[in-house]
């Protein structure tokens, strides 16, 4: 196996991939990533990878101009690994910092699929040897693999932000908008050294939620709710709403992925929330022209994790504190990559 590792990219996030490459002192492999006239997936790997480790970068999502969904996203990732197997490759990891398909991760009612194993068994199928991804919406879905798969957290990064803004011990209180998200909330909130809420709620149909009660004092604090990801805005413009009511000063939400779905964004900008921060594991379509929408850059810890995983070190000590990072800034140093200003 050659000593440095190869990157490459398909369209659904290519700027976050070229970043990564960057940050690695390296360059996004040459590959052409294309559809045919009869808009099947067009796959052809540009240099040689025999017997390379290989880093494949693709979010499970639309690109940011809108050309590629999530289904040709996938169909490109699936297909990429494909043809770096058969050119043979020595081991292909897929880095998908945004793992599509997870709020599928269970049958809710019958005759309903897994979608979210149906993604495991195609990345393994292809040749997948190991997966890197980013605040899964689910922590059971780690176990739909056989392969190893590294699970990263943002919650350094957003932290980070959140406490250089001020945001931090008295001056806020951390809250969870549903009891499935509790876990994550206490993790931010010891990291923030604030208190904590919970907002109960229930979703009468799929996409659509009400706010039932909320356990936790918000009265005369900053709000910040946290979440993995923000798909349709409905249930944070609505928790944000009873929190505002119950006498907090503001209403700030952070989340790792942040889909914006629909008319998600118009939702957001109209509702009670005084800022809405996310990462890049999904492009931010034009980011300038929102204001109340902060996203912040995590390639450093998916460079950072790379590099560990190519020089077999552990990935886990980028989040305990056993090492520092590989290079400067760390992954508790991202710099904020699109934002505007009021």
């Amino acid at each position: 196996m050659s000593s440095s590792p190869l990157i490459f990219s398909g369209n659904s996030n290519r700027a976050l991939a070229e970043e990564i490459a960057k940050r690695l002192k390296l360059h996004v492999g040459k590959s052409l990533v294309d559809k045919f006239k009869n808009e099947e997936t067009r796959i052809e790997i540009g240099e040689n990878v025999r017997g390379s480790e290989v880093f494949v970068i693709q979010s499970i999502c639309r690109s940011a101009d809108g050309k590629i969904g999530v289904n040709d996203s996938l169909m490109e990732l699936l297909l990429m690994v494909d043809a770096l197997r058969r050119a043979s490759a020595a081991r292909i990891t897929a880095v998908i910092p945004y793992y599509g398909y997870a709020k599928q991760d269970k049958k809710t009612k019958g005759r309903e699929p897994i979608s979210a194993k149906v993604i495991a068994n195609l990345l393994k199928v292809t040749g997948t040897k190991r997966l890197v991804t980013m605040d899964l919406h689910a922590a059971q879905i780690q176990g739909f693999f056989d392969i190893p798969v590294d699970n990263l957290m943002a919650m350094p990064v957003l932290c980070n932000y959140l406490k250089k803004e001020g945001l931090s011990r008295d001056r806020v209180v951390v809250v969870s908008p549903d009891a499935g998200g509790v876990h994550r909330a206490e993790l931010f909130a010891k990291r923030l050294e604030s208190s904590l809420a919970i907002v109960f709620k229930r979703r009468p149909e799929p996409d659509v939620s009400e706010v039932t009660d909320i356990v936790g004092d918000v009265k005369g604090k900053i709000a910040v709710i946290v979440d993995d990801m923000i798909s349709t805005g409905g249930t944070l413009a609505k928790a944000a709403e009873a929190i505002k009511a119950r006498g907090a000063t503001q209403v700030y939400t952070v989340a790792t992925h942040g889909i914006f779905a629909g008319d998600a964004v118009r939702v957001l900008e109209d509702s009670d929330i005084e800022k809405v921060i996310v990462t890049n594991t999904i492009p931010l379509h034009n980011a300038g022209d929102h204001p109340k929408f902060v996203q912040l850059s995590i390639a450093q810890t998916f460079a950072d994790t790379i590099s560990r995983i190519t020089t077999n070190r552990s990935v886990s000590a980028l989040f305990d504190g056993e090492e520092g990072g590989t290079s400067e800034p760390g992954p508790n140093e991202a710099p904020v990559l699109q934002t505007a200003t009021a």
